[in-house]
């Protein structure tokens, strides 16, 4: 079961204030490779799984990033971390 979730914002900063959406779609690609269960909103991306998990999938973002030419990576993050367990659903149920 799922302990976390993690719902991030990636801001690289480009070259020459080139367009940022190619390196998001990048940033979603990796979670989708992930395999982690996920939703993408407007403004971040919600993923579920193991606090390590989730980390590492961060790691690997930023990561990418710089590999395909951001200077840096700004990565705003919020995670809830619920050892019981935690699903996507759960917190948004009674709004579907």
């Amino acid at each position: 079961m799922s302990t976390a979730l993690l719902s991030i914002q990636i801001l690289p900063k480009t070259k020459d204030g080139e367009d940022v959406i190619p390196y998001v779609d990048e940033a979603i690609a990796i979670i989708h490779e992930s395999g982690l269960k996920y939703e993408v909103h407007p403004l971040d991306t919600t993923v579920e799984g193991n606090m390590s998990e989730l980390l590492q999938l961060v790691e690997k973002m930023n990561e990418r990033m710089i590999e395909i030419g951001s200077k840096n990576v700004i990565s705003q993050m919020k995670l809830l971390y619920q050892p019981s367990g935690i699903q996507l659903e759960t917190l948004t149920e009674k709004y579907r």
